[in-house]
């Protein structure tokens, strides 16, 4: 609307600029024209009451002083040339002093001689004003030619200027009266029509997949809107649904990885466990004078597998950690040693620097970490011709740390980044949980765990666990 307001005000504009413009034009035409009739009947009056012959050589003794009166009756100054275009009477007194041409051009007075009507116009510009010259054949009472009349015509234009100003500027206003209304009503009809899709926009900005969002209802829309709502709708009660099946989804995938998870800490210390008990039924000699040591230490590492089991079901129960932590004062370097006790590997080998080096801890947990590291780098060298696997505990200032080197097949650097995702494995078998849980662990505990390695040639995991200085009694 705003558009076809502004392209209507400037054609109307150009228009009207174009209207007086042709206007102007047709009244000067208009105006020359009757001015010249006017000094020909004047001419006319003149040669009838002349008692000289009417011939071209007597025109100047006919209008000698005619030729003035004329020109102050009529307001209007012209020349008369013969008719071969030489001047010989002009209304201007002492014309050889002014611009006043002493002899038409050429192309007048073949215009006059070629022309059905003996008349020729043209326009001309003088010290930058426009006029037009007009040339008439004058005749006798037998319509003989005898002379040229030429008649100076300058156009004024101020009055029409001044009216096309007047008329544009009032034109003008209207126009912006219109313009101004065309605007107002532009507004509040787009605001009536976009209403309801405001509403509509508001409803979609509020949406939201994990709360019940609400359905649009508009009192009498229009049919467009009435579809456009009557589809928000519908997608509402489609997002509720799919949002119901999204939560039973994760609730069921939440309750299977937790399965995985309760799976694979049960597996950890029960496959241990059945080594354990192979191993004692190959080793054990009732005749063995050591006999109640190695069944203590049987019993013990058995007691300490099912503690974990315990723990496990109890967390499983719970839903919260897995297994609950329950820390305390432990010697790293005796729970480590502890932990390898379940493993036959003869390339298993424990190194520590010191006897006591004390860190705060739940001790099934730190086991849970030493054993899933072993069983890893374990798997790490099945296919080494020599293989060796280092478990060292070592300390400082700060942390307690415990480093498990082999010289396996290491990790690809394609890898690195992914190690310890839960569920990632490079393994055919298992889950991916292991080296998950291990860092869960570990940072729970404000510890850290990082690894080094090269592929081909083995892989270093260094556990460092905030260290706890005790005194030692002897």
């Amino acid at each position: 609307m705003i558009l076809l307001v502004i392209i209507a005000s400037i054609l109307i504009a150009g228009v009207t600029v174009y209207q007086y413009r042709e206007q102007s034009i047709e009244y000067h035409e208009d105006r020359l024209e009757r001015k010249e009739q006017q000094i020909l009947q004047a001419i006319e009056f003149a040669l009838q009451q002349t008692t000289y012959p009417i011939t071209t050589d007597n025109l100047g003794l006919i209008f000698k002083d005619e030729i003035y009166r004329i020109a102050i009756i009529e307001n209007a100054n012209f020349n008369i040339y013969d008719l071969e275009g030489q001047l010989i009477k002009s209304s201007r007194p002492k014309f050889n002093n002014d611009s006043v041409s002493i002899c038409l051009e050429t192309h007048v007075l073949n215009a006059l001689r070629q022309g059905s009507s003996k008349r020729y116009v043209e326009i001309n510009e003088a010290a930058g004003d426009t006029y037009q010259a007009s040339y008439s054949i004058i005749t006798d009472a037998r319509f003989k030619p005898i002379g040229i009349l030429h008649l100076s015509y300058f156009q004024e234009n101020s009055f029409y200027e001044e009216e096309l100003q007047e008329f544009l500027l009032r034109l003008g206003a209207v126009y912006l009266l219109m313009l101004l209304s065309a605007i107002g009503l532009a507004y509040f009809i787009s605001k009536y029509i976009t209403r309801s899709l405001q509403t509509i926009s508001d409803k979609l900005t509020q949406t939201r997949l994990a709360k019940s969002n609400e359905k649009i209802h508009l009192d009498d829309p229009t049919e467009e809107i009435a579809h456009l709502i009557g589809a928000y709708n519908g997608m509402i009660d489609e997002l509720e649904e799919s949002a119901a099946k999204l939560a039973r989804s994760e609730r069921e995938q939440a309750w299977r990885e937790m399965a995985k998870q309760v799976a694979h800490e049960i597996k950890n210390p029960l496959t241990p466990m059945r080594l354990s008990v192979q191993s004692f039924e190959r080793k054990f000699d009732p005749e063995d004078p050591e006999v109640r040591t190695r069944m203590a230490e049987f019993s013990k590492s058995l007691i300490e597998q099912i503690d974990t089991l315990s723990s496990i079901a109890s967390a499983f129960s719970n839903f919260a950690k897995m297994p609950a932590q329950q820390n305390e004062d432990l010697n790293v370097v005796e729970v480590t040693r502890l932990g390898l006790e379940i493993f036959n590997e003869p390339y298993i080998h424990f190194l520590a620097e010191e006897e006591h080096i004390t860190a705060e801890m739940d001790r099934t947990q730190l086991i849970r970490v030493v054993t899933n590291l072993v069983k890893n780098a374990i798997q790490a060298v099945p296919e080494v011709e020599n293989p060796r696997i280092l478990v060292s505990v070592t300390a400082d200032e700060r942390w307690a740390k415990i480093m498990v080197a082999d010289n396996g097949i290491g990790i690809s650097e394609a890898n690195t980044d992914k190690i310890f995702e839960p569920k990632f494995t490079t393994k055919s078998s298992g889950m991916g949980l292991g080296l998950g849980m291990v860092k869960t662990i570990v940072e729970g505990v404000g510890g850290t765990i990082e690894f080094t390695s090269q592929p081909g040639k083995g892989t270093v995991f260094t556990v460092r666990l905030k260290r706890k200085k005790v005194e030692v009694q002897d």
